[in-house]
């Protein structure tokens, strides 16, 4: 809203005049009748902030007498909404048609039913997270989850006492423990082509930093070959890190050493080699057409001593970090007094091994992040169509057209995947104000704007909300809203 320039100092005490009293407010007939569905306390507390709004409005110069008469006959209606939004929960469910399968700010990956149903049944009761139930003593709570994680990892039926894993709260956390257990006060040769930001303002620099750990960095930025590596190792050196380029892609004259070099070199070096790996990726994307995206699988096949991942990028699963690798190295952060402020709950545990459990009995396609890069961009099209013909009007113009979809989360940043989306143009609203019309929904509904019009990408969204979606497009259709109401 802006300023009034109609609005002088010598009306300001008009419009202040205006503002009705709490007391009458309560004794009018539309406030007597809120009375009767919602508490006294929660409509004299939300009319006092109404009306402290109302005069810090007036204060400003954004009222004219109009303006504020129509905005005093609607107060009932203003106290009652507010009321409803402050019962409302904080942390909603949205409709993801941005396209962007690990949307960092919705979420990251949704979790599949199995992991779902998992944590209603470990979290409707008491469960034996730290305790060993055939011997009846305590044990380790990360047991639930290290031998179905080194199985989807190594293919082996059953884990191998050379390896061990442990979960922490994020890859974050996880490449901090490690650096902080193995690095301490000794350096870490990295490449400066990996001394990476991801979002939030995690830098790799600073985390080496934070963990007592000294930065050697080799290369420049776009070159980085095996012998600089080789000529930093010294009697100083504590690990080789190999960083995931995360959230960016390097092309033209570049070069960098294969993992499979590096893991060689810390062998011969007797260095250990610290992957931080972090997608999770099991399964490689090339039959999506995305090459060079580094697996789980992969790291560990060629030798590097301990990996790092996320747990809820391509893994697909609930928040967290996860350390793979020598059993030594893992033990020993385990021992790290730091471990314990790192750790997750019975939760993220439940969640995680509904998780694994689907990749080791080959249900991958029961995790909704897989069901979503695998989707094909026909079938996506059709929905696309059906959607656009329950809402295709005069006031909101909908067709189905080809859009390319992200991946997101840091990963294979210059990978597309084709796609559909629902195109729409509102008859009264800019593209901005029907975005956040479409926000304003239950469940809102996050799209994107491109040429002027708001794309709804449905590879984010699951078939079974497109007759919800449809619906939702219906009431924006129907809705008198104005753009101007929204701004």
């Amino acid at each position: 809203m802006k300023l009034n320039p109609l609005v002088t100092d010598d009306s300001k005490p008009i419009l202040y005049r205006l503002l009705p009293s709490l007391h009458e407010l309560l004794l009018s007939p539309r406030f007597a009748a809120l009375l009767e569905t919602q508490s006294r306390e929660s409509v004299i507390h939300t009319a006092r902030a109404v009306l402290a709004r109302f005069k810090q409005e007036i204060g400003s110069g954004l009222h004219t007498l109009a303006s504020l008469e129509g905005e005093v006959a609607l107060m009932h209606v203003t106290v009652a909404n507010q009321i409803a939004e402050s019962a409302r929960y904080r942390l909603r469910r949205v409709i993801n048609a941005t396209g962007v399968i690990l949307h960092t700010n919705l979420g990251r990956a949704p979790l599949s039913a199995s992991a779902l149903a998992h944590i209603c049944d470990t979290a409707s009761g008491y469960s034996n997270l730290e305790l060993d139930l055939e011997s009846g003593e305590r044990s380790r709570r990360d047991v639930h989850t290290e031998e179905l994680l080194l199985r989807v990892l190594t293919g082996h039926g059953s884990a191998t006492t050379a390896l061990s894993a442990l979960v922490v709260n994020n890859c974050a956390a996880a490449t901090f423990l490690a650096l902080n257990t193995l690095a301490e006060g000794g350096e870490v040769v990295v490449s400066r082509g990996e001394l990476v930001e991801i979002g939030g303002g995690f830098r790799i620099p600073e985390i080496l930093t934070k963990s007592g750990a000294i930065l050697r960095e080799v290369g420049t930025t776009n070159r980085t070959r095996l012998a600089d590596y080789e000529g930093a190792i010294s009697p100083a050196t504590r690990l080789i890190l190999r960083v995931h380029q995360s959230n960016f892609s390097m092309e033209g004259f570049v070069e960098r050493p294969a993992l499979r070099d590096l893991v060689s070199l810390g062998k011969h070096a007797k260095i250990p080699v610290f992957d931080d790996q972090g997608t999770g990726l099991i399964a490689s994307l090339e039959p999506l057409g995305i090459a060079s995206e580094p697996t789980l699988p992969e790291s560990f096949q060629v030798g590097s001593d301990l990996i790092a991942a996320s747990g809820d990028k391509l893994l697909g699963g609930p928040q967290c970090g996860l350390l793979i690798g020598s059993a030594e190295l893992v033990q020993r952060i385990r021992k790290n007094p730091l471990y314990r402020t790192y750790r997750v709950d019975k939760l993220t545990y439940a969640a995680l091994e509904a998780t694994l459990m689907d990749y080791a009995s080959q249900k991958d396609s029961n995790i909704p992040v897989q069901r979503m890069l695998n989707a094909a961009a026909g079938e996506i099209f059709e929905r696309c169509e059906w959607v656009s013909r329950q809402v295709n009007c005069a006031q909101l113009a909908a067709e189905a057209v080809p859009v390319q979809s992200l991946i997101g989360g840091g990963t294979a940043p210059t990978a597309r995947l084709q796609s559909a989306a629902v195109s729409l143009r509102h008859a009264t609203l800019q593209p901005q104000a029907l975005l956040l019309a479409l926000r304003r929904l239950e469940p809102p509904v996050v799209g994107r704007i491109h040429d002027d019009h708001v794309l709804l990408d449905l590879r984010t969204v699951e078939p079974e909300f497109d007759q919800t979606l449809a619906l939702l497009l219906q009431q924006i259709a129907a809705a008198a809203t104005t753009t101007s109401d929204l701004a």
